[in-house]
């Protein structure tokens, strides 16, 4: 496993980073120990959650799911850089969502309770929250920093103004701030890199995108439209709007010997400002298939034919849409 550091910071994070969304809804409490115990065995030391994961409003099912894996000891926390978000509904009261002191203070208590440790790792924001001042969130973090609940803050789903925001103000407070920033960012998806990605690059944060296969668009989608999830009505929608790219990507991957999914993973990891992207595997073979990504190289002609077939915005702003 090769290892990083989380943007500016001197945290050393392998470079992929195991995404454990799918377990409770789709993958046995088993199977996800197994699974876990499997990306310790192969190196990978960095695991995002949330605390809406699992399906059931409240409950936090995924994280709850984490916490008895490290209840199992061994040194699984010790080994683990865990990441976890607050923001999202976890219940039908007021308060109980976003980004004010109280709904932090509390969803990250609740956070440590159902993950059975003592901290967060990073602790990150879901979402930008319009209705609450930076003031507060900051002050709320401040103090989670203090106490020793939390050691880093990250972002996730912000723009870039957002970012440059966040930042001036928690330099006014002396504050670390932001030092990353999770993003949708695959192939097929690449807005961010007009704003986020520069502004990720300024001020030092990591890069972790998620959905790196695009729910399934990228992981060969058109020699698996007769199973799972795929045969879906949205999903074959998908496949049918991008068939001419995805018809000259799967031949492109074809003439290399490489797995659609294993190249669009590789070619995140060739991009300048990612940390880590996050894979989302649901059996223990996606896991493993995963690691194939670290060791695809792709050369400057590669590169081009990728930009090609999913051509981006055209670099960072404002050079992409003016002179």
């Amino acid at each position: 496993m090769n290892y990083t550091s989380l943007g500016r910071t001197g945290l050393q994070v392998s470079r992929l980073c195991l995404g454990t969304m799918n377990f409770g809804p789709y993958t046995s409490e088993p199977d996800s120990f197994a699974i876990m115990d499997q990306a310790l065995e192969l190196g990978i030391n960095f695991f995002d959650t949330a605390n809406v994961y699992g399906r059931k409003l409240g409950e936090g099912i995924t994280e709850q799911i984490i916490g008895r894996w490290f209840a199992q000891g061994g040194g699984r926390r010790e080994k683990v850089v865990l990441a976890t978000k607050v923001y999202g509904k976890m219940g039908e009261w007021p308060n109980e969502s976003k980004l004010s002191a109280y709904h932090i203070k509390r969803a990250c208590e609740e956070s440590l309770r159902r993950l059975q440790t003592d901290h967060i790792d990073l602790y990150q924001m879901h979402h930008i929250d319009r209705s609450t001042p930076w003031e507060e969130v900051w002050q709320a973090m401040e103090q989670l920093v203090r106490e020793g609940k939390v050691i880093y803050v990250g972002s996730s789903n912000f723009a870039g103004w957002h970012i440059a925001q966040a930042q001036g103000l928690a330099a006014a407070r002396h504050f670390m701030g932001l030092v990353s920033e999770q993003s949708l960012y695959n192939l097929s998806a690449r807005m961010i890199e007009l704003e986020v990605i520069p502004a990720c690059q300024a001020f030092g944060l990591g890069l972790i995108p998620w959905s790196p296969l695009g729910g399934g668009l990228l992981a060969g989608a058109l020699q698996k439209v007769q199973e799972g999830r795929r045969t879906e009505e949205w999903v074959q929608k998908r496949i049918d709007d991008a068939r001419p790219q995805l018809e000259r990507y799967e031949q492109f991957c074809a003439e290399r010997g490489d797995h659609p999914a294993d190249l669009a993973l590789a070619w995140l990891l060739h991009q300048p400002a990612v940390t880590a992207p996050i894979i989302g595997p649901r059996t223990m073979e996606q896991l493993t298939g995963s690691l194939r990504a670290l060791e695809i190289k792709l050369s400057e002609d590669d590169l081009k034919a990728l930009d090609a077939i999913w051509p981006g915005p055209g670099g960072p702003a404002p050079e992409a849409y003016a002179w």
